[in-house]
């Protein structure tokens, strides 16, 4: 079964591999997903609003201060968390005023939560934008998505909106320091693990140069049938190759049992 979407500003805080306790911060509707891809393993189901400009939604997107309100209350509050994580139904850089929401957002954690770290779950294409390109280095973790080394591989995993290419996510991702990559192996039709493709993405994680490569595959339920995991110990494997091909750190995560 799909996960439900978020309906909520605030959600969580969601127990994670990689960030601990995570509250994460939804600035898409809550009544469907709005993203600049279709991917097809994203565990919360097709994309119903599939564009690189969410303008014409803006009457469904949280307003600014409200978003404001409800993370500084949270940042008030008891609740336990390690992270503010930007993500939610869709990619939360193409929420209209994102720039001045992190500016907000890193004011409301210093204030209140200086022990806490923020993050932003994106899927790239936001940095198109000037203004998000330049709130990047304000986010202690920002985990950008890359999940294939040719064109022909990205569209077919993730569907770009119309006027989103690899060439240009890329150059965008390279032109940032401090970054981390997170990719969606998936086998079966479409994969992007067979020889070609492992080796094209290696020589785009080598141009882009971030700190750290996070790799896994699907766990839960996506809306592709015709996808399959990668196992555990085929994900270690790429990672060590990785690693040795592109002089960048690669991180296998998986469910241990």
């Amino acid at each position: 079964m799909l996960l439900p979407l978020q309906v909520d500003i605030l959600y969580g805080p969601v127990n994670s591999r990689r960030l601990g306790k995570s509250l994460g911060i939804n600035l898409m509707p809550g009544a469907y997903k709005l993203c600049s891809f279709n991917c097809v393993y994203c565990h919360y189901g097709w994309t119903k609003r599939h564009t690189f400009d969410a303008s014409p939604f803006a009457e469904d997107l949280p307003p600014l201060q409200q978003v404001v309100k409800r993370i500084e209350i949270a940042a008030r509050s008891a609740l336990d968390f390690h992270y503010l994580t930007f993500s939610g139904n869709g990619e939360p850089t193409l929420y209209p005023q994102f720039a001045e929401l992190v500016d907000e957002v890193v004011r409301i954690r210093n204030t209140y939560r200086p022990e806490v770290k923020i993050a932003l779950l994106s899927n790239s294409t936001g940095l198109m934008r000037a203004e998000v390109r330049e709130s990047i280095s304000k986010i202690d973790f920002p985990l950008f998505k890359l999940d294939a080394g040719t064109e022909e591989t990205f569209r077919a995993i993730n569907r770009p909106a119309k006027g989103v290419s690899l060439a240009e996510v890329v150059a965008q991702l390279s032109s940032l320091r401090d970054i981390n990559i997170q990719t969606m192996l998936v086998d079966g039709s479409p994969s992007n693990i067979k020889e070609g493709e492992l080796e094209a993405y290696f020589q785009l994680l080598a141009r882009i140069q971030p700190k750290e490569v996070h790799i896994y595959s699907i766990d839960r339920p996506v809306p592709h049938a015709q996808l399959l995991l990668v196992p555990p110990q085929k994900l270690e494997d790429i990672a060590q190759r990785g690693e040795k091909e592109t002089g960048v750190r690669i991180k296998a995560f998986y469910a241990r049992r």
